[in-house]
């Protein structure tokens, strides 16, 4: 857990099936409301699928790169990883496969739409089996990237890839084996900083 980061250099040799299938199999057992285990995959292997899916990439990365370049976002991230993540829109077709995650809409079960914020709990059933599935591929000494830019162009890439109406794109996660070592640990906020006590900010 603490060295599966987000791999932006990947080599050009495939992922054996194998190695994804056991990583499918792995993920499946994540936890999800009712047992509905609405999470479905397409694996993009195919040159022109995966030059198409980076084009449509690029536009909303670009716009948010702008975005941040003029402040307009914050992000906790050094501008070396930001012009990391620039290299990998650039050649995101060039990763062995993109994973597509899709969920099935009848399999989910969000219980905060009405608050009058952005929903979120649906993806509860979605992205630990996501997490699962990249877990279990770093076992292999398998990378991959989350991303979710892509869901912009959800109609496009539903009709490319012939999934059916009923079944969302949730994420694509870019798979290949890390053109450099894995990290020996992440850095993230201190667990005294996130992690309270009966009240929020108090500490732990």
């Amino acid at each position: 857990m603490t060295t599966t980061g987000t791999c932006r250099y990947f080599r050009g040799d495939p992922v054996p099936e194998k190695v994804l299938l056991t990583a499918f199999d792995a993920a499946r057992f994540a936890p999800q409301g009712g047992n509905r285990q609405p999470v479905r995959w397409v694996v993009v292997t195919d040159a022109a699928m995966k030059r198409q899916l980076k084009e449509w990439y690029l536009e909303p990365w670009k716009a948010y790169l702008g975005a941040v370049g003029a402040g307009d976002i914050a992000v906790g991230a050094l501008p070396k990883v930001v012009a990391d993540a620039d290299h990998f829109a650039e050649h995101l077709d060039e990763a062995p496969a993109i994973v597509v995650c899709c969920a099935q809409l009848d399999g989910l079960h969000p219980t905060d739409t009405e608050l009058g914020r952005l929903s979120v709990v649906g993806g509860a059933s979605i992205y630990p089996t996501a997490q699962n599935f990249c877990l279990a591929l770093r076992s292999h000494g398998v990378a991959s990237a989350i991303t979710t830019l892509l869901c912009h162009y959800e109609p496009q890439v539903k009709e490319l890839l012939g999934i059916p109406d009923g079944v969302i794109t949730a994420a694509h996660i870019a798979v290949g084996y890390p053109a450099e070592p894995f990290p020996t640990r992440l850095s993230r906020i201190p667990v005294e900083e996130i992690a309270f006590s009966n009240a929020y900010g108090n500490p732990l």
